[in-house]
């Protein structure tokens, strides 16, 4: 198994950190590298509930997604296994600090040939995922 591990304290409460992932409207905002757009088909964000979408590259290449969340503790964690293409599973943490919630982020493959055969792209996507995050829980609403 190869495990890619990142995190980031983001200057927002733990609750409002976990809503921008439990609202679909909010996570399709933010989910995916830089440059990414996401369709979604499908979420159920409940603990065995599915996660269907499309990833838009800025290449114009569609990338189809299936995933199942595993498990979830609101404000607190969040587990997705993502059973199509690269299978992975991705432990979100979120845990209170007095400037925010500090974010711990560790994707780990089944297969660690694999893993390290997309290391190039998932490091940084990662940390652009946390950009993207940390900017939406940060948010000032309409």
């Amino acid at each position: 198994m190869t495990t890619f591990s990142t995190s980031r304290e983001i200057p927002a409460p733990a609750r409002e950190v976990f809503a921008a992932f439990a609202d679909p409207d909010r996570l399709a905002r933010w989910w995916g590298p830089a440059g990414f757009t996401s369709t979604f088909h499908r979420f159920d964000f409940v603990p065995g509930g599915r996660w269907v979408l499309t990833l838009h590259g800025p290449d114009g290449q569609n990338y189809p997604n299936e995933s199942v969340f595993t498990a979830i503790e609101a404000d607190r964690r969040i587990v997705i296994w993502h059973e199509s293409g690269h299978q992975f599973e991705l432990t979100v943490t979120l845990q209170e600090r007095p400037a925010g919630t500090l974010v711990l982020w560790e994707q780990a493959f089944v297969d660690s040939a694999e893993g390290e055969a997309v290391r190039h792209i998932v490091e940084p996507a990662n940390e652009q995922n946390l950009d993207r995050l940390t900017r939406e829980a940060t948010r000032v609403p309409d």
